[in-house]
């Protein structure tokens, strides 16, 4: 699956610029997607492409995260990231929208769609589940918290996240490392604030942190329809937590796709046509 072409902009929101893809034209309620801790709207490409046949589809960077800048705060909260969703919202002068998020995305989508019910036309969780599956939790720990502050070169940076890095230049791989990284102090850094790397590192520290926002309360306080796909392959959805999401609120729809836990780069296509399946009879 290939990505088309594509409009990129930004927005301002508090002390953070938002980055953003813009694919289509207007036509049917538009969608927003939302991407994960270790992805950014880069990967979406080729999902909001295909999304983008009778309808706009926004793809956003998250703030912290890709070519959005970073919070001078540090103002990462659930509620912060909820609210840039309503910025781009709101700059690109939607009423309504079928939001869509991805894993941590998937988070901080629940939020927003909680807090704004009168703004969302249905929701769509792509491999999100509140209650994340110990493998997952420990394996992106890990990896998260090991990320050197810079990378030598792309080649140093595929092979600390295990590719092979003789990849050649064209290869989907090694692009989408270009687009991941920035320059910096003689070598390359990832495009998400070291703030996030930090964190991970106090869990391995320290242990996790107890408390924060009951999420389960949250997705039970959506109101609108909602979608939720998870990878049968997936190490961050257990299949305990399965029945658990399927009972969440009463308009709820849940389907499986032979896919792990990076749902658009493992199966692209299956991902859109259960998503188009949903949206198919919805304005």
């Amino acid at each position: 699956m290939n990505g088309q072409g594509h409009r990129t902009g930004t927005v301002e929101n508090g002390d953070v610029t938002l980055f953003f893809r813009r694919f289509g034209d207007p036509g049917r309620t538009p969608i927003l997607i939302v991407h994960g801790l270790s992805y950014f709207s880069y990967d979406w490409i080729p999902v909001a492409s295909a999304l983008a046949r009778d309808r706009e589809v926004v793809a956003m960077d998250m703030r912290g995260f890709g070519d959005s800048s970073w919070s001078p705060s540090q103002a990462y909260g659930v509620g912060d990231f909820a609210g840039d969703c309503i910025a781009v919202i709101d700059h690109l002068g939607w009423s309504r929208v079928n939001l869509m998020g991805h894993s941590m995305g998937g988070r901080n989508s629940v939020w927003c769609a909680a807090e704004n019910p009168e703004r969302m036309a249905a929701l769509i969780l792509a491999d999100y589940t509140p209650q994340n599956a110990r493998a997952g939790s420990e394996r992106v720990t890990r990896t998260v918290a090991g990320v050197p502050d810079c990378f030598a070169d792309v080649d140093d940076a595929l092979a600390y996240f295990g590719h092979d890095r003789t990849l050649g230049a064209d290869h989907p791989v090694r692009r989408r490392m270009e687009a991941y990284l920035s320059p910096f102090a003689g070598g390359f850094r990832i495009k998400r604030d070291t703030f996030h790397r930090d964190r991970f590192r106090r869990v391995l520290e320290e242990g996790p942190v107890a408390g924060g926002p009951d999420m389960w309360e949250k997705l039970s306080g959506v109101r609108c329809p909602t979608l939720v796909v998870r990878g049968t392959r997936s190490d961050m959805f257990g299949a305990e937590s399965v029945e658990r999401v399927k009972s969440a609120h009463a308009d709820l729809a849940f389907v499986e796709i032979d896919a792990g836990h990076d749902l658009a780069g493992d199966a692209p296509e299956a991902l859109v046509a259960e998503i188009g399946r949903f949206l198919e009879d919805r304005p």
